[in-house]
Protein backbone atom coordinates (compact mmCIF):
# COMPACT_ATOMS: atom_id res chain seq x y z
CA UNK A 1 0.00 0.00 0.00
CA UNK A 2 1.22 3.79 -0.93
CA UNK A 3 2.41 6.12 2.03
CA UNK A 4 1.81 9.31 2.18
CA UNK A 5 4.62 11.53 1.62
CA UNK A 6 4.56 13.46 4.65
CA UNK A 7 7.65 15.99 4.57
CA UNK A 8 6.31 16.90 1.05
CA UNK A 9 2.64 17.14 2.18
CA UNK A 10 3.83 19.24 5.10
CA UNK A 11 6.21 21.75 2.80
CA UNK A 12 3.10 22.15 0.81
CA UNK A 13 0.73 23.55 3.06
CA UNK A 14 3.57 25.34 5.49
CA UNK A 15 3.97 23.02 8.25
CA UNK A 16 7.21 21.73 8.16
CA UNK A 17 8.49 22.16 11.46
CA UNK A 18 4.63 21.78 13.17
CA UNK A 19 3.82 18.65 15.66
CA UNK A 20 3.11 15.15 14.42
CA UNK A 21 1.40 13.43 17.31
CA UNK A 22 -2.38 12.38 16.48
CA UNK A 23 -3.49 14.74 19.50
CA UNK A 24 -6.71 17.82 18.83
CA UNK A 25 -4.36 20.54 18.72
CA UNK A 26 -2.20 18.77 15.55
CA UNK A 27 -5.77 18.16 14.32
CA UNK A 28 -6.29 21.91 14.45
CA UNK A 29 -3.21 22.83 13.28
CA UNK A 30 -3.37 20.55 9.84
CA UNK A 31 -7.05 21.62 9.38
CA UNK A 32 -6.62 25.09 8.80
CA UNK A 33 -3.34 24.65 6.81
CA UNK A 34 -4.54 22.80 4.76
CA UNK A 35 -7.61 24.75 4.05
CA UNK A 36 -5.43 27.94 3.49
CA UNK A 37 -2.88 26.53 1.33
CA UNK A 38 -4.85 24.30 -1.61
CA UNK A 39 -7.51 25.41 -2.54
CA UNK A 40 -10.32 24.09 -3.75
CA UNK A 41 -11.07 24.36 -7.87
CA UNK A 42 -12.49 21.83 -10.55
CA UNK A 43 -10.34 22.61 -13.63
CA UNK A 44 -10.05 18.92 -14.72
CA UNK A 45 -13.62 18.45 -14.76
CA UNK A 46 -14.61 21.91 -16.11
CA UNK A 47 -11.82 20.99 -18.77
CA UNK A 48 -12.35 17.57 -19.52
CA UNK A 49 -9.72 15.95 -17.58
CA UNK A 50 -10.41 12.88 -15.48
CA UNK A 51 -9.75 12.82 -12.10
CA UNK A 52 -7.95 10.08 -10.26
CA UNK A 53 -7.98 9.33 -6.64
CA UNK A 54 -5.43 7.03 -5.83
CA UNK A 55 -2.37 8.38 -3.56
CA UNK A 56 0.55 9.06 -6.13
CA UNK A 57 -2.32 11.39 -8.33
CA UNK A 58 -3.49 13.14 -4.97
CA UNK A 59 0.18 13.86 -4.08
CA UNK A 60 0.99 14.33 -7.75
CA UNK A 61 -1.66 16.77 -8.13
CA UNK A 62 -2.09 18.55 -4.89
CA UNK A 63 1.04 18.55 -3.33
CA UNK A 64 3.71 18.89 -5.71
CA UNK A 65 2.07 19.92 -9.06
CA UNK A 66 0.59 23.26 -6.63
CA UNK A 67 -2.59 22.68 -7.83
CA UNK A 68 -6.05 22.35 -5.61
CA UNK A 69 -9.03 19.85 -6.02
CA UNK A 70 -12.72 19.17 -5.09
CA UNK A 71 -14.03 17.23 -1.76
CA UNK A 72 -12.71 13.85 -2.48
CA UNK A 73 -9.10 14.74 -3.67
CA UNK A 74 -8.88 17.14 -0.70
CA UNK A 75 -10.31 14.43 2.22
CA UNK A 76 -8.84 11.73 0.54
CA UNK A 77 -5.16 13.46 0.82
CA UNK A 78 -6.09 14.42 4.41
CA UNK A 79 -6.62 10.90 5.55
CA UNK A 80 -3.70 9.18 4.27
CA UNK A 81 -1.79 11.88 5.86
CA UNK A 82 -4.00 11.46 9.41
CA UNK A 83 -3.63 7.89 9.02
CA UNK A 84 0.07 7.71 8.71
CA UNK A 85 0.37 10.08 11.61
CA UNK A 86 -1.96 7.50 14.05
CA UNK A 87 -5.49 8.74 13.98
CA UNK A 88 -8.62 6.35 12.89
CA UNK A 89 -10.60 7.83 10.06
CA UNK A 90 -13.34 6.87 8.30
CA UNK A 91 -14.58 8.53 5.41
CA UNK A 92 -18.62 9.54 5.35
CA UNK A 93 -20.76 10.90 2.62
CA UNK A 94 -23.34 13.46 2.55
CA UNK A 95 -26.10 15.46 0.88
CA UNK A 96 -25.08 18.40 -0.12
CA UNK A 97 -28.12 21.38 1.46
CA UNK A 98 -26.21 24.48 0.39
CA UNK A 99 -28.28 26.37 -1.96
CA UNK A 100 -30.79 23.70 -2.53
CA UNK A 101 -34.33 24.20 -2.75
CA UNK A 102 -36.46 23.53 0.14
CA UNK A 103 -37.03 20.10 0.54
CA UNK A 104 -34.90 18.54 -2.04
CA UNK A 105 -33.66 15.19 -2.34
CA UNK A 106 -29.60 15.06 -3.67
CA UNK A 107 -27.73 12.56 -3.58
CA UNK A 108 -24.69 11.53 -1.43
CA UNK A 109 -22.04 13.68 -3.39
CA UNK A 110 -20.20 14.96 -1.04
CA UNK A 111 -17.09 13.48 1.74
CA UNK A 112 -15.94 14.18 5.06
CA UNK A 113 -14.23 12.49 7.29
CA UNK A 114 -14.81 11.16 10.90
CA UNK A 115 -11.33 11.15 12.91
CA UNK A 116 -11.43 9.17 16.33
CA UNK A 117 -8.65 9.82 18.52
CA UNK A 118 -9.42 9.51 22.78
CA UNK A 119 -13.07 9.47 24.13
CA UNK A 120 -14.34 12.65 21.44
CA UNK A 121 -14.99 11.56 18.08
CA UNK A 122 -14.61 14.55 15.21
CA UNK A 123 -15.31 15.09 11.94
CA UNK A 124 -13.14 17.42 9.72
CA UNK A 125 -13.78 18.39 6.20
CA UNK A 126 -11.04 20.52 4.06
CA UNK A 127 -13.01 20.19 0.92
CA UNK A 128 -16.48 21.86 0.86
CA UNK A 129 -15.67 24.54 -1.49
CA UNK A 130 -16.62 28.39 0.21
CA UNK A 131 -17.31 27.37 3.12
CA UNK A 132 -14.61 24.85 3.91
CA UNK A 133 -14.38 23.91 7.71
CA UNK A 134 -11.38 25.83 8.80
CA UNK A 135 -11.02 23.59 12.20
CA UNK A 136 -12.38 19.90 12.95
CA UNK A 137 -16.15 19.62 15.18
CA UNK A 138 -16.28 17.41 18.16
CA UNK A 139 -19.46 14.76 17.07
CA UNK A 140 -21.85 16.56 19.35
CA UNK A 141 -25.29 17.82 18.62
CA UNK A 142 -26.86 21.01 19.01
CA UNK A 143 -23.51 22.71 20.36
CA UNK A 144 -21.70 25.89 18.20
CA UNK A 145 -18.61 25.33 17.94
CA UNK A 146 -16.17 28.47 16.80
CA UNK A 147 -13.44 27.35 14.39
CA UNK A 148 -10.64 29.71 13.04
CA UNK A 149 -13.81 31.67 10.33
CA UNK A 150 -17.38 30.79 10.77
CA UNK A 151 -18.97 29.02 14.21
CA UNK A 152 -20.61 25.89 12.99
CA UNK A 153 -22.81 23.68 15.14
CA UNK A 154 -24.36 20.09 14.00
CA UNK A 155 -28.38 19.55 14.45
CA UNK A 156 -30.25 16.30 14.25
CA UNK A 157 -32.59 15.32 11.51
CA UNK A 158 -34.61 11.69 11.64
CA UNK A 159 -31.67 10.35 12.93
CA UNK A 160 -28.94 12.23 10.77
CA UNK A 161 -26.86 14.95 11.41
CA UNK A 162 -27.08 18.36 10.02
CA UNK A 163 -24.04 20.68 9.27
CA UNK A 164 -24.81 24.69 10.04
CA UNK A 165 -22.77 27.97 9.70
CA UNK A 166 -23.75 30.94 10.93
CA UNK A 167 -23.61 33.35 7.88
CA UNK A 168 -24.72 37.33 9.72
CA UNK A 169 -27.42 35.99 11.97
CA UNK A 170 -29.05 33.02 10.53
CA UNK A 171 -27.94 29.72 10.47
CA UNK A 172 -27.58 27.71 6.86
CA UNK A 173 -27.66 23.97 6.28
CA UNK A 174 -24.22 22.73 4.54
CA UNK A 175 -24.97 19.22 3.89
CA UNK A 176 -26.85 16.24 5.65
CA UNK A 177 -24.70 13.00 6.74
CA UNK A 178 -25.09 9.88 8.97
CA UNK A 179 -21.84 7.57 10.41
CA UNK A 180 -22.16 4.79 7.83
CA UNK A 181 -18.55 4.57 6.93
CA UNK A 182 -17.43 4.89 2.94
CA UNK A 183 -14.52 3.42 0.86
CA UNK A 184 -12.39 4.17 -1.68
CA UNK A 185 -15.04 2.75 -4.62
CA UNK A 186 -17.88 4.57 -3.45
CA UNK A 187 -15.79 7.96 -3.72
CA UNK A 188 -14.45 6.41 -7.13
CA UNK A 189 -18.49 5.99 -8.68
CA UNK A 190 -19.46 9.36 -7.44
CA UNK A 191 -16.16 11.41 -8.29
CA UNK A 192 -17.04 10.09 -12.32
CA UNK A 193 -20.59 11.15 -12.30
CA UNK A 194 -19.38 15.02 -10.99
CA UNK A 195 -16.53 14.51 -13.63
CA UNK A 196 -18.27 13.44 -16.27
CA UNK A 197 -22.05 14.31 -16.38
CA UNK A 198 -23.13 16.85 -18.79
CA UNK A 199 -25.25 18.60 -16.03
CA UNK A 200 -22.45 18.36 -12.99
CA UNK A 201 -22.28 21.56 -11.62
CA UNK A 202 -18.54 20.96 -11.71
CA UNK A 203 -18.27 20.53 -15.76
CA UNK A 204 -20.45 23.15 -16.75
CA UNK A 205 -19.03 26.19 -14.19
CA UNK A 206 -15.61 27.03 -12.85
CA UNK A 207 -15.87 27.00 -9.07
CA UNK A 208 -12.55 27.93 -7.00
CA UNK A 209 -12.42 29.19 -3.00
CA UNK A 210 -9.73 29.57 -0.26
CA UNK A 211 -9.74 30.75 3.18
CA UNK A 212 -7.55 33.34 4.54
CA UNK A 213 -6.85 34.74 6.92
CA UNK A 214 -9.70 37.02 8.06
CA UNK A 215 -12.23 35.86 5.61
CA UNK A 216 -12.51 33.74 2.13
CA UNK A 217 -12.07 34.01 -1.74
CA UNK A 218 -14.33 32.52 -3.92
CA UNK A 219 -14.51 32.49 -7.38
CA UNK A 220 -17.79 31.17 -9.57
CA UNK A 221 -17.16 31.54 -13.42
CA UNK A 222 -15.95 35.07 -14.08
CA UNK A 223 -17.04 36.41 -10.68
CA UNK A 224 -14.78 36.99 -7.84
CA UNK A 225 -15.70 37.72 -4.41
CA UNK A 226 -14.18 37.98 -1.44
CA UNK A 227 -16.07 37.73 1.89
CA UNK A 228 -14.62 39.12 4.43
CA UNK A 229 -15.54 37.64 8.27
CA UNK A 230 -16.17 41.21 9.67
CA UNK A 231 -17.11 43.27 6.35
CA UNK A 232 -19.19 43.69 3.67
CA UNK A 233 -18.59 41.37 0.59
CA UNK A 234 -16.70 42.56 -2.03
CA UNK A 235 -17.39 41.34 -5.89
CA UNK A 236 -15.49 41.71 -8.94
CA UNK A 237 -16.65 40.26 -12.66
CA UNK A 238 -12.90 39.41 -14.47
CA UNK A 239 -13.22 40.08 -17.98
CA UNK A 240 -10.82 37.38 -20.12
CA UNK A 241 -9.47 34.00 -20.24
CA UNK A 242 -5.87 35.56 -18.58
CA UNK A 243 -7.71 37.66 -16.44
CA UNK A 244 -9.60 34.27 -14.66
CA UNK A 245 -5.78 32.67 -14.99
CA UNK A 246 -4.21 35.78 -13.07
CA UNK A 247 -6.59 35.54 -10.33
CA UNK A 248 -6.45 31.65 -9.72
CA UNK A 249 -2.50 31.99 -9.50
CA UNK A 250 -2.87 35.18 -7.38
CA UNK A 251 -5.95 35.03 -5.29
CA UNK A 252 -6.01 31.18 -5.01
CA UNK A 253 -1.85 29.85 -5.11
CA UNK A 254 -2.72 27.64 -8.05
CA UNK A 255 -0.26 26.69 -10.53
CA UNK A 256 -2.38 26.92 -13.71
CA UNK A 257 -1.36 24.50 -16.18
CA UNK A 258 -0.49 25.78 -19.59
CA UNK A 259 -3.12 23.66 -21.32
CA UNK A 260 -5.09 25.13 -24.62
CA UNK A 261 -7.83 22.94 -23.43
CA UNK A 262 -8.11 24.86 -20.20
CA UNK A 263 -7.29 28.00 -21.62
CA UNK A 264 -10.46 27.25 -23.89
CA UNK A 265 -12.49 26.38 -21.23
CA UNK A 266 -11.51 29.75 -19.04
CA UNK A 267 -12.06 31.78 -22.49
CA UNK A 268 -16.17 30.05 -22.59
CA UNK A 269 -16.88 31.84 -18.75
CA UNK A 270 -16.66 35.68 -21.02
CA UNK A 271 -17.79 34.76 -23.34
Amino acid sequence: MDRPDLNAYFQRIGYADGPRAATLDTLRALHLHHAQAIPFENLDPLSGHPVKLDLPSLEGKLVHAERGGYCFEHNLLFSHVLRELGFRVAGLAARVLWNAPEGAVRPRSHMLLRVDFGAEPSIADVGFGGQTLTGPLQLSKDVVQPTPHEPYRLIGQDGDFVLQTQVHDTWKSLYRFDLQEQFQVDYEVSSWYLCNHPQSPFVTNLVAARPIPGGRYGLFNNQLTLHPLNGQTEQRRLGSADEIRAVLQTHFGLRVPANPVINEALARLTA
